[in-house]
């Protein structure tokens, strides 16, 4: 029988990728920064789909097509940072030719020895989607502009200590600069962030209303972002920059909402509250309610009768 899923190629290693796109090796074989600002880079030589070897940081100057941001399309260009990390599935360029910009090429062996090898997997927007990502604007196009300027500089000279350590410190940099401006745009994307919450909320009520939990149980992060077009991460990211609660939380929230309105309302048992919500186990829906409200459920039930 023919194998109807194509096959995805697997590019581990900077001189791999550089041989792909036909570009003489690279200045350091762990590291590397492709300038396609010119256009003489053909990222179309690149398999339709491949799972890299390394994190990759792309800084599209110019977009020369539209990408998918949820249920809408990107609403501005100034600029966008798209992050992968190793084992990921990239996918192909082709649908989007015309694009210019910077990708900066990390191996993770380069890190290693730096207390940046173990923080960078806490950075969550590796995880994030391509529809998911960072929209700059032109102050902030310009901070990441000296920073790709920076390592640029350092791979021309001679790699020494110092160079790998003030690349390091400029990784990190604009690692930290990404995060702070993901929250800018989570804070200031009014229509979309509104939008989002109101769906959530929309959401977690059809789910309990319809009666969901009993059958497959409490609603997860997963859920909720298959939902709503998001990757667990960005959602959850989004969710705290507006409200201060993840979307773990939020689940949380609800279920305490609903366990109030069934101890107050229904003469259901406590283990009946629990499996109406989608526990396996009493326990743990009572654990739950403990330390989110700081009384039992039988606490709960006889202060309000």
């Amino acid at each position: 029988m023919k194998n109807e899923y194509p096959k995805v190629s697997k590019i581990e290693s900077i001189p791999e990728l550089h041989r792909e796109l036909g570009l003489p090796g690279p200045l350091h074989p762990l590291i590397s920064l492709l300038d396609a600002t010119n256009g003489q880079i053909d990222m179309s030589r690149l398999p339709g789909s491949y799972i890299t070897g390394f994190y990759k940081v792309t800084f599209i100057t110019h977009l020369g097509g539209k990408f998918r941001y949820g249920q809408g399309y990107y609403d501005f260009d100034e600029g966008n940072l798209i992050f992968t990390a190793p084992n990921q599935v990239v996918g192909s360029t082709k649908n989007y030719e015309g694009n210019k910009g910077y990708s900066l090429i990390v191996h993770p062996d380069f890190l290693q020895g730096y207390p940046l090898a173990r923080k960078i997997k806490n950075y969550g927007f590796f995880s994030y989607a391509i529809n998911e990502a960072l929209h700059l604007s032109e102050q902030e196009k310009s901070t990441m502009l000296a920073i790709y300027g920076i390592i640029r500089d350092e791979l021309n000279s001679r790699i020494d200590d110092f160079s790998h350590e003030v690349i390091i410190s400029q990784i990190e940099l604009l690692l930290n600069y990404a995060k702070r401006f993901y929250k800018r745009q989570f804070l200031t994307r009014q229509v979309i962030t509104n939008d989002l919450l109101r769906q959530l909320e929309d959401l977690l009520d059809n789910y309990f209303n319809e009666e969901k939990p009993i059958v497959h149980g409490i609603p997860t992060v997963q859920y909720l972002a298959e939902k709503l077009n998001y990757t667990p991460n960005y959602l959850s990211d989004m969710l705290r920059s507006l409200t201060g609660l993840n979307a773990q939380q939020h689940i949380h929230q609800k279920l305490i909402e609903r366990s109030k309105d069934l101890l107050s309302g229904t003469s259901l048992t406590i283990s009946e509250v629990a499996y109406k919500l989608g526990f396996e186990h009493p326990q743990s829906f009572s654990r739950l309610f403990k330390i989110k409200t700081r009384i039992s459920p039988v606490q709960f039930r006889t202060a309000f009768n």
